[in-house]
């Protein structure tokens, strides 16, 4: 997924904030729109980034997915592959193969930043979310996540899990 700096990223950025450690500035620097977080974490990998300094900067709200980035990738693999699925409810069905490891990689940071929305009369789901080590743990919170931030709200969420 792609991610992007915010205004409240740039302003903790520029101002040094105590939130940011080394590394994670650094990373934030390379958040473009352009590169996604697989290319940033291998370009960071040497300074010991992990997906959770990603996560990290999600929640906090530093940085945020660029709009239409999962349907991206995703509707891109469908058309790699030779088929002539063109909508997004397509390109999910082609990728139904998904392992629940990949699944829980896309959900991860949508629902993250979806609960990191909340502040603090979500701050137990959010940590709920932050603390999900696998698929199931957030597949279980689906619908608390749903019940508090809209089922509409959390589509995309539902698609890279269920999809």
């Amino acid at each position: 997924m792609k991610y992007i700096k915010t205004e409240t990223g740039q302003a903790a950025f520029k101002a040094r904030s105590p939130l940011f450690s080394a590394r994670q500035r650094s990373t934030f620097i390379l958040f473009d729109g352009n590169k996604d977080a697989e290319q940033v974490l291998v370009s960071t990998a040497g300074m010991g980034v992990t997906m959770a300094d990603v996560e990290y900067m999600l929640a906090q709200g530093f940085i945020e997915p660029v709009a239409g980035s999962v349907v991206a990738v995703v509707a891109t693999a469908a058309v790699a592959d030779g088929s002539q699925w063109t909508s997004t409810e397509g390109a999910i069905e082609a990728r139904s193969d998904r392992t629940e490891q990949e699944r829980y990689k896309d959900a991860k940071p949508l629902a993250t930043q979806l609960t990191a929305t909340l502040g603090l009369r979500g701050f137990r789901l959010n940590m709920a979310v932050e603390s999900a080590g696998g698929y199931q743990e957030l597949l279980v919170l689906l619908p608390k996540i749903q019940d508090a931030v809209g089922t509409k709200a959390c589509r995309e969420l539902e698609r890279a899990l269920k999809g």
